[in-house]
């Protein structure tokens, strides 16, 4: 279903009509698109009513209006300036308010429409992922263990892995094909074509076996068992893991638990306190806590939309600035091919079971359990300096979803550990036009020796 837009407002064409091409279902996102667009349309209405201020006869924005009460010191006067105040100062006449005020009301519109008319081309791309997801070779409920020996092409004998078993585990919040997202752009592939033998966690949506699960359930029911179907399918006794995101915290317990057949451990923005650097998460969790609590409890489980909607509070600014720069991209480009892939995997998340979402939310933003050594996972406190295998942290320095600090704090848990920061973002480090260079090949390598050590 199409959004409502007001009829004085700029409209989009509707799509051409043409039969229905063998792809899924149209897509829904940017999601939770009623949010989106009522923001843009909220902030376009309070440009335009913000801009009235501009008033000689308001006190607020007449700088000769006189001020009550005794007048502020200097540095007040700087700190509570009135940007409004400001620009009226400089507006003198009559005229020049009208002419700025028309210009405001056009510049406002103009970024509502751009906003709008990229939604609708992304909505109306052609691109859709061409992958095939690789066979499963273990199954439970609906959790599957993909295999990616062979998508890279020939192995090459002197390529870094020669056959070391790698196990990689996404978050629990998006699907785990952002590690496989374009023939291009796919770590998992570049580990095959590097010579190993890489399998991927494929988590799906929670299915009527995993709606009790908490984290200890995905770690010992999962993850552990899946270490053996490693082990078994590659014919290698000791594995790498290496773990993307909550993917990462998770695999610490996983790696304390089998010091028997994980022999290296990869983290990539891996976040471990959750006190550490940007407060907005505590900020939001504060403000939001009992409205959280009361949806899991009467859903059963953190519904997407809702997870999406707090993802987008981390920047509120940026969902309307790419699809802004989107609108003006050829539909045909391959950045613009690289967008929509990017935003298709963004909007096919899943939700959280009502455990871990209490465990997260609460447990980890809340209370910080793991950056304060109380975290328990089977009846055992992860400890991430009782791992025995070797460990390389890999941290985005421009991360805006696990800030750096918090990520660099399991440095400080885990001494034993290899620490490197790459200049990229959370989702970049895996994706990005940079990824292969400064992440996919230095793992690779790192992995490599780990591996082949005694």
């Amino acid at each position: 279903m199409r959004p409502f837009v007001p009829t004085e407002m700029p409209t989009l064409a509707p799509p051409p009509q043409a039969a229905a091409p063998a792809h899924p279902p149209r897509r829904q996102g940017p999601r939770p698109l009623p949010l989106h667009l009522a923001t843009q349309g909220w902030t376009f209405l309070t440009s335009c009513a913000g801009s009235l201020r501009l008033n000689s006869a308001s006190p607020t924005s007449n700088p000769a209006a006189p001020t009550p009460g005794p007048p502020p010191s200097p540095d007040q006067s700087q700190s509570r300036s009135d940007p409004l105040a400001e620009i009226a100062s400089l507006l003198q006449s009559p005229d020049d308010r009208r002419r700025f005020l028309a210009e405001v009301d056009a510049e406002a519109r103009r970024r509502f429409d751009t906003f709008l008319r990229g939604v609708q081309a992304y909505r109306d791309h052609p691109y859709h992922r061409p992958l095939t997801d690789p066979p499963a070779v273990w199954r439970a409920g609906t959790t599957a263990l993909r295999d990616y020996r062979g998508t890279g092409g020939a192995v090459s004998p002197a390529g870094e892995g020669k056959g070391a078993a790698v196990l990689v585990v996404p978050s629990l919040v998006n699907r785990g094909y952002v590690l496989d997202l374009t023939a291009r752009r796919s770590f998992m592939r570049h580990l095959a074509r590097r010579g190993f033998q890489p399998f991927l966690v494929d988590w799906d949506a929670p299915g009527p076996e995993e709606r009790g699960f908490g984290l200890s359930d995905y770690v010992t029911r999962r993850l552990d068992p899946m270490v053996d179907a490693v082990r078994a399918a590659s014919g290698r006794d000791r594995i790498g893991v290496v773990g993307y995101c909550m993917g990462g915290t998770l695999s610490l317990p996983l790696a304390q638990r089998r010091p028997d057949a994980v022999a290296a451990l990869v983290t990539l923005a891996a976040p471990w306190d959750f006190h550490a650097g940007s407060r907005r998460q505590q900020r939001v969790m504060a403000a939001l806590g009992e409205a959280l609590r009361t949806v899991i409890d009467v859903h059963d489980q953190l519904p997407l939309d809702l997870l999406q909607a707090m993802f987008a509070s981390l920047d509120p600014g940026g969902i309307p600035r790419k699809f802004r720069a989107f609108a003006a991209m050829r539909a045909g480009s391959a950045k613009a091919r690289d967008f929509v892939a990017m935003e298709d995997w963004l909007n096919d998340g899943v939700p959280l079971t009502a455990g871990v979402a209490r465990e997260t939310l609460f447990g980890w933003y809340a209370d910080n359990l793991p950056g304060r050594g109380l975290w328990t996972i089977g009846g055992e406190t992860v400890d991430p300096a009782r791992i025995a295998a070797r460990v390389l942290l890999a941290i985005p320095s421009r991360d805006r979803i696990v800030p750096p600090e918090s990520a660099l704090a399991l440095a400080a848990a885990c001494p034993q550990a290899e620490t490197v920061q790459v200049p990229l973002g959370h989702i970049g480090m895996m994706t990005g036009r940079r990824a292969g260079e400064l992440v996919y090949r230095p793992l690779a390598r790192w992995l490599g020796k780990a591996l082949r050590s005694p």
